[in-house]
């Protein structure tokens, strides 16, 4: 079939894996054994028809990216694939990370100069107008692709980051993250800390003392993996740094009504203390958590009105492993933006009102801070 389409002028035969059934040593082994048939049909070099050759590989073995590289190192000049690897059901060959390889691996120029480096910045445009949430853990282009939480890992990359980044994460726009878990030692605190912009080297009491607050917290369900403002907020305040939080609680009350109509009304009221005021506000939600969020801003915004740009972009919860029933411990992640940037906080407790009540108040507290005006360090 691809003798006779080639021999009618189709520029490129291409080999399909439509059903995404195919592995490397396979593609391999049938481009080759195609290669030597088209030779003979064309009455050309076995150089010349595998470059009349295309493949179209799908990843229903997982192994779409793998099988279009194989075809590439057979010879085939005509690739096929999807940004992202979008397609039905687990998706088509990812055009970036087959453009990677290819290019970082195998040295092949593949992309003009200076285009590799947007390979980020374009994954995730695509993926905004599908819709679609970016694959935080996609290679070279996820947010995890180079993220790093062992302390093994984390004292390593401290002398060298090419001892466990595989290529250097700038050369497709990339960046190394080192997140902070209970796995965390000495080294990772410092590197996450020094990619915060806080310098713990000078201050190895403080370094202690943090590393050692984390693990604890993380042990107790706290996470900072995906809480980058909240582990800010704790470094600051063990430094020292003149961070003062904008208010302090006297006491928060929630309520949820069930009505006869079938309505269903959740209010807040919160008691503050704002630069020596006491304040009292009281405001309706769409849930419980977002009536507290709600009341707790109109309480502040007097004194610090940067909060009207503030919007609460996520909210996810989880149950911890390990706890069971309507009593379990619950972690909350909260998602803040001012329009500009993005920061997360976490909370943790038994009641799933009080978790992210922690994580509101570093939301407010950490957005504060870096406020025009630094409203916090003014409270």
């Amino acid at each position: 079939m691809a003798a006779v389409a080639l021999e009618a002028g189709a520029e490129a035969a291409v080999l399909c894996d439509t059903n995404g059934g195919m592995l490397p040593s396979r593609i391999t082994r049938v481009v080759g054994e195609v290669r030597e048939v088209l030779a003979q049909r064309l009455g050309v070099t076995p150089d010349e028809a595998v470059a009349r050759l295309g493949i179209h590989c799908q990843n229903d073995t997982s192994c779409a990216v793998a099988n279009t590289v194989a075809a590439v190192e057979a010879g085939v000049p005509h690739l096929q694939c999807t940004a992202n690897g979008y397609g039905e059901r687990p998706g088509n060959a990812d055009l970036f990370a087959v453009v990677a390889n290819l290019q970082l691996k195998l040295g092949m120029p593949v992309l003009p100069d200076g285009c590799i480096e947007q390979m980020v910045r374009v994954s995730h445009a695509i993926a905004e107008i599908a819709n679609i949430a970016p694959d935080t853990h996609q290679a070279y282009v996820g947010f995890s692709a180079f993220a790093h939480k062992a302390g093994l890992h984390a004292s390593a990359i401290k002398v060298d980051p090419l001892l466990y980044n595989h290529v250097e994460p700038a050369i497709v726009g990339n960046d190394m993250r080192i997140l902070v878990t209970e796995m965390a030692g000495r080294a990772s605190v410092e590197l996450k800390s020094r990619e915060l912009g806080l310098d713990l080297a000078g201050h190895p009491d403080a370094l202690s003392r943090i590393t050692d607050r984390v693990k604890s917290l993380e042990a107790a369900g706290w996470s900072f993996e995906a809480a980058d403002a909240s582990f800010e907020l704790l470094v600051r305040s063990e430094l020292g740094d003149g961070l003062v939080r904008p208010f302090s609680l006297e006491s928060y009350r929630v309520q949820v009504e069930h009505r006869e109509d079938g309505a269903v009304v959740s209010e807040a009221t919160v008691k503050v203390r704002v630069r020596g005021e006491r304040v009292i506000a009281t405001a309706e939600g769409n849930g419980p958590v977002n009536a507290l969020d709600e009341a707790l801003r109109v309480a502040l915004v007097k004194h610090y009105p940067e909060l009207t740009s503030f919007e609460l972009a996520d909210y996810k919860v989880r149950i911890l492993e390990g706890s069971h029933g309507t009593g379990a411990i619950t972690r909350v992640l909260v998602e803040t933006s001012d329009g500009k940037r993005d920061w997360t906080t976490v909370g943790v407790h038994e009641n799933v009102v009080e978790a992210s009540w922690h994580a509101l108040v570093d939301a407010l507290s950490y957005g504060l801070s870096y406020a025009p005006s630094g409203s916090v360090n003014s409270a």
